[in-house]
């Protein structure tokens, strides 16, 4: 609505009324609103790429790596004869030298996971809490290294300052058990059977997957020798 204000004035004015001004602020209230909404997501958008960009840096820079095999055989002529747990020799146990690779943070091995594959088992072990290992060719309760069973894995520190357990430096190296005779049986008990030809023969593979606590994984090929001659360990 226009209206002049006096006779001689010809200007026309206008009148904000009440219902504008309402408007005004519910729009700046609004936008106000919707500004913080933004900030919020958007902050909350960089915390989570930020994590995602660490974690996919570590799974992809945090490596070990297998620096050595070796396959220790039970040898026949090495058992009770009067109890005998195979009728021919085998590697029963396998030890694995890891390090972590250059660039890569410090690895706890006792958060890793290691899946054992061959023709005839899918296992996954986790680290073995200490003093609950076998010895492989008597079937007593005793130390067999690393602590190995077959759902665990045992380590031990061979190189460096680091504990069994972890990987701080590239200097360090661990000792990965494993107890390839009671893992392909499914079972730590001796007697029954159950170990009768149990193991990797001459000419067998299986695969290692290590995985850290980051998720970064490394295959290794176990791979046996077609003849193992007389000696009691062969590289795998």
């Amino acid at each position: 609505m226009f209206e002049a204000l006096t006779a001689y004035d010809t200007d026309d004015r206008g009148q904000v009324g009440i219902g504008t001004l309402i408007v005004f602020i519910a729009m700046v209230l609004v936008a106000a609103i919707a500004a913080g909404v933004l900030i919020n997501t958007a902050g909350v958008l960089q915390t989570q790429a930020s994590d995602t960009g660490s974690e996919t840096q570590e799974a992809v820079a945090n490596q070990i790596e297998v620096v050595h095999g070796v396959g220790e055989i039970s040898s026949v002529e090495d058992l009770d004869g009067s109890n005998p747990t195979h009728s021919e020799d085998l590697v029963d146990v396998v030890n694995l030298t890891v390090m972590k690779s250059a660039g890569s943070d410090s690895i706890d091995l006792s958060s890793m996971t290691v899946q054992y594959t061959s023709d005839s088992t899918d296992r996954t072990l986790t680290h073995a809490a200490t003093g609950n290992g076998l010895i492989a060719d008597t079937g007593t309760t005793g130390e067999l290294d690393g602590d190995a069973t077959s759902d665990t894995f045992g380590t031990t520190a061979v190189a460096g300052e680091n504990d069994d357990n972890e990987l701080i430096s590239t200097e360090d190296r661990v000792t990965i058990t494993l107890y390839i005779s009671a893992i392909e049986a499914g079972s730590d008990t001796f007697g029954g059977g159950e170990y009768d030809n149990v193991g990797l023969k001459g000419g067998d593979s299986a695969t290692v997957s290590l995985t850290d606590q980051s998720g970064a994984q490394f295959t290794y090929g176990i791979s046996v020798p077609s003849t193992f001659g007389d000696k009691s360990v062969v590289e795998v």
